[in-house]
């Protein structure tokens, strides 16, 4: 199973970057996950938060095909402890799931289509972060899950 983590606008920080990238390194002896960044609208002062969300909506449809399983990095979503999330990929990777889609949206959120489009939501907390953090936070996650699906000592019980 891929799996592709797919984000609105780049990571800016770059200690955030460094953080990212130590967790992505050490996720290539688990599973395949892709990076993708989607660039940030340009001209946003003209359009409302919905024409926004509409805009990055018909970005990130374009990425994805109808065989994806999409879930969205939403606040409102199901939240799942590690070894709960650790269970829901080993799942997805035993079924007939070929590319799981995790995706992080732009600053106002989904736009409709795309909730109509996911699979399941997901969120990492019921606390807001910013999207930056969001991204280190959840390939840190990824990794854990990992090592809990291999039975290995990274998280502890």
């Amino acid at each position: 199973m891929k799996i592709v983590l797919l984000t609105v606008g780049k990571t800016e920080d770059a200690y955030i970057r460094e953080g990212i990238d130590k967790f992505v390194k050490r996720l290539k002896h688990y599973t395949r996950l892709d990076m993708a960044d989607l660039p940030e609208l340009k001209n946003t002062k003209a359009l409302t938060q919905d024409q926004q969300k509409s805009k990055e909506a018909e970005l990130i449809l374009k990425k994805i095909s109808p065989n994806d399983h999409v879930v969205l990095l939403d606040e409102k979503g199901l939240e799942f402890s590690s070894v709960q999330f650790a269970d829901y990929l080993d799942k997805k990777a035993i079924s007939s799931v070929q590319t799981l889609f995790f995706i992080i949206g732009g600053p106002y959120g989904f736009d409709a289509s795309l909730y109509q489009r996911a699979n399941a939501q997901l969120a990492l907390s019921r606390m807001t972060f910013s999207h930056q953090m969001v991204r280190l936070f959840f390939v840190e996650q990824l990794y854990r899950a990992y090592t809990i699906i291999k039975g290995e000592p990274y998280h502890h019980q």
